[in-house]
Order: C-alpha cells, then sequence, then structure tokens
C-alpha cells in the first residue's frame, strides 16, 4: 500500500532545512518460510551430514513537534524537521532490532554537525565528548530523531586500523565497508566507465569525490535485524532514519542469499537481515579522516534521547585512540583441520544431477542454469583475526569492495568481492554483470591468451549472456533508459579474469530502490536461471547454509545507497576457525571436476594470502592438545 498523502512543504536557511511531512499508511505482508528435502543418496548424505554438524556445531562452540532548533557556534549544520502522526496500534520497534508493523513516516529531526577540524583521533574524541556532555544538559525538543556530530582530521588514517584498535570489544556490533579505488576506474586496459562518466545527457551536481574511501564504525544507534525476510517494511523502516540532506547518516549491512531457508546456528545472530547504523564512526578520505559519533531515539519505542546519550557514552569510553598500522600481510599459518562440504565425490553428483535438468533431451526442466557453492571449514593456529585478514585482502583489492560485519558476540562476515549489485546516485542506478572464470598468465602473452580463451568460449559466453541480459530486463521494468557498455569485455583482477559488462539506467523514481533490490537479488550470476527453478535445486543440494555469502552487502543512504554481492567471502571467529565460501555457475557443457578446480581458484585468495601450509602429524596433535 502507498503512502495516502505525502505532501511535503520546505523552508531553508543558510545551513538548515525545514520539512513538514504529513502521515502515512503502510502495508506489509510476511512471507511463508521455505523447508527443502535433499536428494544426494542416502548413505553419501548421512555421512555428509554428520562431518558438516560436527564442523558446524565445533565452529560454534568455541566460539510532539517544534520546528526551534539550538545553534552551536562552529558547527556547520544540515538539518530535517518533521511532524509525523503518531499511531495508536503498532508492534513495538526496539533501537536495537527491527520489530515494529509500521515505520510511520520518518523521524521527527535528521541532523548533521560538522565542527571544526582537529589535528588527531584523541583531539576528535575530546570535542566529541565535550558536544555530547552538553547534549545531555540540553537535549532537543523533539521526541524522535537522529543527530550525526562529526569531526573533520587533518590526516588520513585507514578506517580498518582504527577499526582493529576498538576490535576488542565483542560485545559490540562491528561494521566494515571500502569502495572500489578511485584510483582504479579502468582495469588493465579492458576498462569500463566511470560511474562519475556520464554516459547520459543528465545532470548530475553530486561530488563523488565527497565520498569516504572507507567506512569502520562499532556500537549501533539503531540496528534492524529480524528473522522474516527483508520486507517493504523494513526498507522503510530503515530509512525513516535517513535523509537526503544528511547524506552520510548510513545503514551498513547484508542480507540473506535465501531468506526462506533455515538459518543455521553460525549465522543465527545475523537473522535474515543484519543492518546497523553505528555510535562511533571512523570516515576514510583521501587527505584527511572525520570521526563521528551518531545519537538515535524514539520515545514512542521506549528509547529516549537520555537513554540515547547514556548508551554513546558508554561505548565511547570504550573508544581507543591508540591506532596502529595494520601489516598487509598474515603470519605463516599451519592448518589443524581443513574439510570441504559437499566433498568432491558428492560434489560430482550434485553437478552431475543439475546437468540432467538442464539437458533439454533428458529433462523438461526449464532450468538453464545454477550456481551451486563449497563451504570450506578451516581450523588455523595461531588463531586468523579477520581484520588483519581483511587489510591483506586489500593488497590484491584495489578494484574490489571489501567488507566486514559483525553482530554483538557473533562471528566476523568478511569478503573481497568484485562484484556490484547496484549502486544508486539520485535517479542514476548502476549494475554490473560478471560471470566466466579464468586464472591470470604468469606472464602477458600468456595472460593475453587466456583472457582470448575466455572471450571465445562458448560455455562462458552462454553463461555470462544469462547474467547480462537477466540483469537489463529487471533494470528495464524501473527505469526509463538503459545503456549497457561494455556489451562484453574481460575484468581482470589478481589472481583471475572474468567476462564482465557495465549496466547504467535512470530511475524512473528514487522509491524504486527496494524494488531494485529485491529484483536484482539473486542476480543469476550466485544464483542461476530461472531464479527460482535454481533457489530450489540449491536448497535440494547444498547441504550447509549460504547465510549472508552471495547475498546483498553495503549501505542505505537517504541520497545514494551501494550494494554488492557478497561472494569470495568467508565467515571467521578468533579461536574456533573460518568458513571459506565459493560457487561456480553450472551450464551445458559444464565438466564437475573443472568447476570444482575453480572452487580452489576463487578462495585462493584467503589461503595462498595467508601462506597456509599443512602441519604436520605431530605438530597437530601437539596443537590440538593445548586448546
Amino acid at each position: 500500500m502507498e503512502p495516502r498523502s505525502k505532501a511535503v512543504d520546505k523552508i531553508e536557511a543558510d545551513h538548515i532545512v525545514f520539512s513538514i511531512s504529513h502521515d502515512c499508511v503502510f502495508f506489509i505482508s510476511c512471507a511463508d518460510r521455505f523447508n527443502s528435502g535433499n536428494t544426494i543418496p542416502p548413505q553419501e548424505r548421512e555421512s555428509e551430514m554428520a562431518a558438516t554438524g560436527h564442523c558446524m556445531a565445533h565452529f560454534m562452540e568455541l566460539a510532539d513537534s517544534s520546528t526551534k532548533c539550538n545553534i552551536i557556534l562552529g558547527a556547520t549544520r544540515h538539518t530535517v524537521y518533521t511532524h509525523t502522526q503518531r499511531y495508536n496500534h503498532f508492534c513495538s520497534l526496539s533501537m536495537n532490532g527491527c520489530q515494529a508493523r509500521d515505520p510511520r513516516g520518518p523521524v521527527g529531526m535528521t541532523e548533521t554537525r560538522t565542527f571544526p577540524s582537529v589535528s588527531t583521533p584523541a583531539m576528535a574524541m575530546e570535542r566529541l565528548s565535550s558536544v555530547i556532555t552538553e547534549l545531555g544538559s540540553h537535549p532537543p525538543v523533539f521526541r524522535s530523531g537522529i543527530l550525526r556530530l562529526e569531526v573533520p582530521i587533518e590526516q588520513q588514517i585507514e578506517a580498518i586500523d582504527w577499526l582493529r584498535a576498538q576490535q576488542q570489544f565483542q560485545h559490540l556490533p562491528l561494521c566494515f565497508f571500502s569502495g572500489r579505488s578511485r584510483k582504479q576506474r579502468r582495469i588493465n586496459g579492458y576498462g569500463y566507465p566511470s560511474p562519475s562518466h556520464s554516459l547520459f545527457d543528465y545532470d548530475d551536481t553530486s561530488d563523488h569525490d565527497s565520498s569516504p574511501l572507507s567506512v569502520a564504525g562499532f556500537g549501533s544507534a539503531v540496528f534492524f535485524r529480524h528473522f522474516s525476510p527483508f520486507s517493504l517494511h523494513d526498507w522503510r523502516s530503515i530509512k525513516r532514519f535517513l535523509s537526503k540532506k544528511c547524506s552520510m547518516i548510513r545503514a551498513y549491512g547484508a542480507i540473506r542469499f535465501d531468506a526462506l531457508a533455515n538459518i543455521s546456528s553460525e549465522w543465527e545472530a545475523f537473522g535474515s537481515f543484519f543492518f546497523m547504523i553505528p555510535q562511533v564512526e571512523f570516515n576514510e578520505f583521501e587527505g584527511s579522516s572525520m570521526l563521528v559519533t551518531t545519537i538515535a531515539w524514539d520515545e514512542s519505542l521506549s528509547w529516549t534521547f537520555g537513554k540515547a546519550i547514556h548508551a554513546l557514552q558508554a561505548t565511547m569510553r570504550q573508544v581507543s585512540c591508540n591506532i596502529v598500522k595494520l601489516r598487509k600481510e598474515v603470519p605463516n599459518t599451519s592448518i589443524l583441520s581443513s574439510n570441504n562440504v559437499p566433498s568432491k565425490k558428492v560434489w560430482d553428483y550434485g553437478v552431475n544431477r543439475a546437468l540432467q535438468m538442464i539437458n533439454k533431451n533428458n529433462s523438461n526442466s526449464p532450468l538453464i542454469k545454477v550456481v551451486l557453492a563449497r563451504s570450506s571449514i578451516i581450523r588455523t593456529s595461531p588463531d586468523i583475526d579477520p581484520l588483519t585478514w581483511l587489510a591483506t585482502l586489500q593488497v590484491e583489492g584495489e578494484n574490489a569492495y571489501q567488507f566486514c560485519l559483525q553482530p554483538p558476540d557473533a562471528p566476523s562476515f568478511i569478503g573481497n568481492t568484485p562484484e556490484q549489485l547496484f549502486h544508486r546516485n539520485k535517479f542514476d542506478i548502476y549494475s554490473e554483470a560478471m560471470a566466466g572464470t579464468r586464472a591470470r598468465g604468469d606472464s602477458k602473452a600468456l595472460d593475453l591468451q587466456i583472457a582470448l580463451d575466455l572471450l571465445s568460449s562458448s560455455k562462458d559466453d552462454k553463461e555470462f549472456s544469462i547474467v547480462r541480459e537477466c540483469i537489463r530486463r529487471k533494470l528495464e521494468s524501473v527505469c526509463t533508459t538503459i545503456l549497457v557498455e561494455p556489451e562484453k569485455t574481460i575484468r581482470k583482477l589478481p589472481r583471475v579474469q572474468h567476462l564482465y559488462a557495465r549496466l547504467r539506467g535512470r530511475l524512473r523514481s528514487q522509491d524504486d530502490e527496494f524494488d531494485i533490490l529485491s529484483s536484482l537479488h539473486p542476480t543469476p550470476a550466485v544464483c542461476g536461471f530461472p531464479t527460482e527453478e535454481a533457489r530450489l535445486l540449491i536448497a535440494e543440494t547444498e547441504m550447509f547454509d549460504r547465510g549472508m555469502y552471495a547475498g546483498p552487502v553495503g549501505w542505505f543512504g537517504g541520497r545514494e545507497s551501494e550494494f554488492a554481492v557478497g561472494i569470495r567471502s568467508a565467515l571467521v571467529q578468533k579461536g574456533v576457525g573460518a568458513l571459506i565460501y565459493a560457487g561456480t555457475g553450472i551450464v551445458e557443457g559444464s565438466n564437475s571436476s573443472q568447476e570444482w578446480d575453480e572452487l580452489e581458484l576463487k578462495t585462493s585468495q584467503f589461503t595462498k594470502l595467508m601462506k597456509l601450509e599443512v602441519a604436520s602429524i605431530n605438530t597437530k596433535k601437539a596443537m590440538l592438545s593445548e586448546m
């Protein structure tokens, strides 16, 4: 149900914008859960499930409104004040959860205050602590709102280094998101157009260079998690805390690959989706940084401004300004145990069964492609530190997204993904098609030969064309114009290369964002085609929970949003181990052994960077006896 009234009046002052939005009524429908069986032969499945269950268990075992405003000297403000009608009937929305059944429109106050720059993080902390104390004595008059306080720092500090200094507080949620290097808009001569380079004659006055290179945060001003599938209601619940005028207030998080599948224990803390607006945030820019705190409150949810201030001060007391630059390498690490789910034998069975369904001569199934995945469970000594691992991946990931998401007292979901799901900037929408994989060559000549082989492969072209055309059709449903450029080229990454196309469209409405997300995910690159047939086969075949692997990972903003596809990823918990995920597309002509080799190639960015070496039997026994 669309809002029955959405009239907005604005009064603009120097750095203050007032906006009055009238009442809205929203509707939500909940999907039923799906639980599928499996079709692996009974003996094979029983053995495989026993191994999986043991490893998974061990993995978790260890482990009323006014337009009055108070001006603060020295601060630049971008503010949106709204008068919202209160409703008598709704389920409670906790500031630490997404339980509401009615988003009720935007919060009463949305504001960003920027203070004069300082030279060090410690000085920024001192400035913010003073402001927060003053705010506690002079609270806003609004019953709900979100307030962002930011202090620029006159030096560039890597956000991941700042977050590593805070990592000892496992009871607080953590997030990290790094976009692609802005210096690498073209890739090894097979480049793709920069988002800032107009493919249309549209006026886009946004400053792309003002966006941070990477963002780290811990603690949550408000977070959103539920065990039901991510819905229009949930999107609106998040968006009510966001504003076009306060564009740097963002909600970072991820959504499950398959929200209808049962959630396994290792993914339970993430729910069906998990998003957070950090309490304390560190933004890394080119040549500078910024320390940020955010306060969110809503009296109708029994979360007052005073409670929000108290919670923030408790978090601030834990912030460390002792930032040490991470080494971009991981020390030699020995594997104590390693196990693939599925095993090679069961993988062969699953791929061959999929090929039987795809083969039109032997099946009436409409299935054309399915993406099957593998989970590699490893335990190492010394422990794997997720942020150190991620920092190491950054060396190879200038043209990839890096992310880390960790709910309270939960494993860290980290990744180094080359694949963009979509990027919305006002009315412009970008997406990518990527499929087909080859290794990089040891020489330029060999590398070129491998690339030409990939370009000429009919099997890979079929897989790639399915992905590209599916994304094109989905964008056409919400866009007035679509441009695909290039139609097909090679995208080179440090260890692998892929077939690649870039798509751009012009949205009919910025409110189509939820439709874009729900339509594009899952793409044929991570699920298959047709989508539902492929999803069902995945649910029947795979004996582990993908969780957020291959799901959307990124952030929502008031003016801009960006999501990557959560591939080339792992679930990591210190003292426990890691689950490394990889998948490969199965189409007519696929070979199960070759596809297994592709899985090995994709997981190598994790294992090779760690210089993993299998420990001797005696070493394993000694290490295990000490644990």
